[in-house]
């Protein structure tokens, strides 16, 4: 297939990830030539955004593949969840290489399905796993395959969502329901165990898991708050108040791209108070509106008998991910940033700095992954060279499938083996 130059891409999706997927390929010189999204508003916004490229808008992701001949070499496919796995298998079918955001689907048939229409197509498909490409991941992956700790042997992860980043998307947001998204530990730490996947470089051989709902409840509801926050008397003094969090990001571009783009494209003091008075992300975070877990742990066994431990929580600043990591001949201690390497034979410690930038949000792109994705991805749509995905489907399913298999582990309270992969 001869591809155009630059890159042409169609986005599926034209919300906050998708949006965001768009304006770095923008930057590294991709065209959008196609757009679906349903919400007007959105759509408009997308479309000034990108008002320099020739866009054309589609009602449905069906009406781009009826077009005969493709209107793009791939796309982005970022719409809700549950609604990937229809444009992702119709749209790899038609022959368009897929860039799809985390989760591949929320059950593991959606999943299978679309892995298995992107390789009978011959297309690629590469998942969202934006940790991988981190040059702190990169350099990481580098000191342990050196051997500088000698064999790995355990690893403590934390995920610290920051207590405003869980009330915003996993309960007053599009991931409060398991029935409308999945399961926490998929819709948000399926990054965190594809991680851990990909740094100790070893098939997992079982898991168990333990996590609840435990602070979002209407029991935790203090006296005298009210429904909406803007009505309540405690806005100014409780933690999850949307007031004081939502109308605090205010004039810093960064947190009006995510999280205030979210609540409404009227990015103003008005347009945020009429989404807190008339939307979800107003209504107090006890109000029961939610039922994912907000603190989980998950063990996993390795081959060889590595261990992990991983840790997610919702009570905490939002941060990169902590990490440590214990090796035979030493360990290592990250926090996102940087490494503290201590060396046993020589008892001494040494800091190792990767390159990186932003911050941890999403609306600072990872810490500059989201960037390196990207880029990934338009250069072997580009040249055709997989070489620079740093994950394949199948790899990207077998790690899913860890996280579906923990949610059992959790839910039957029992230790789970993990099938080796068919592939």
């Amino acid at each position: 297939m001869t591809l155009s130059n630059p890159v042409r891409l169609a986005v599926i999706g034209a919300g906050s990830r998708g949006t965001g997927y768009a304006r770095r390929a923008v930057a590294q010189g991709a065209a959008i030539t196609a757009v679906v999204e349903p919400d007007r508003s959105r759509r408009d916004a997308f479309l000034a955004e990108f008002a320099g490229q020739r866009i054309e808008c589609f009602a449905t992701w069906e009406d781009i593949v009826a077009q005969g001949e493709r209107v793009a070499d791939a796309a982005v496919v970022s719409t809700p969840d549950r609604l990937h796995a229809d444009p992702a298998i119709g749209l790899a079918s038609a022959g368009y290489h897929l860039l799809l955001e985390k989760p591949i689907a929320p059950t593991e048939e959606e999943s299978a399905r679309i892995v298995e229409a992107a390789e009978s197509a011959g297309v690629m498909l590469a998942v969202c796993h934006v940790m991988r490409y981190s040059g702190y991941s990169r350099t990481l992956k580098r000191l342990l395959d050196d051997g500088v700790i000698g064999r790995l042997v355990s690893v403590e992860h934390l995920e610290p969502i920051g207590w405003w980043h869980f009330a915003h998307s996993y309960v007053r947001g599009n991931w409060a329901r398991e029935a409308d998204s999945g399961p926490m530990l998929l819709t948000k730490s399926s990054h965190d165990i594809d991680w851990l996947s990909y740094i100790i470089g070893l098939p997992a051989e079982r898991v168990s898991s333990f996590g609840s709902l435990l602070h979002f409840r209407p029991e935790s509801k203090p006296v005298g708050a009210t429904d909406r926050c803007l009505d309540c008397p405690l806005q100014n003094t409780c933690a999850y108040s949307a007031t004081r969090i939502y109308r605090g990001f205010l004039g810093d571009e960064t947190f009006e791209r995510w999280p205030l783009a979210v609540l409404t494209t009227d990015v103003s003091a008005e347009g945020v108070d009429r989404a807190l008075r008339e939307g979800p992300y107003g209504r107090c975070v006890f109000d029961g509106q939610n039922d994912v877990v907000d603190h989980q742990v998950v063990n996993i066994e390795y081959q060889g008998g590595v261990t992990a431990s991983f840790t997610v929580t919702a009570f905490t600043e939002l941060d990169f991910r902590k990490t440590r990591l214990f090796g035979t001949d030493g360990s290592i201690e990250g926090d996102g940033r940087g490494f503290v390497v201590h060396d046993f034979a020589r008892d001494e410690k040494y800091d190792v700095v990767p390159e990186s930038r932003g911050n941890a949000s999403a609306a600072d792109g990872h810490g500059g992954a989201d960037d390196a994705l990207v880029e990934a991805f338009l250069e072997a749509v580009r040249t055709g060279d997989r070489s620079g995905l740093l994950s394949g489907p199948q790899e990207s399913l077998a790690t899913h499938r860890i996280v579906w298999l923990a949610e059992e582990a959790r839910r039957s309270n029992a230790v789970v083996p993990i099938p080796a992969p068919l592939h």
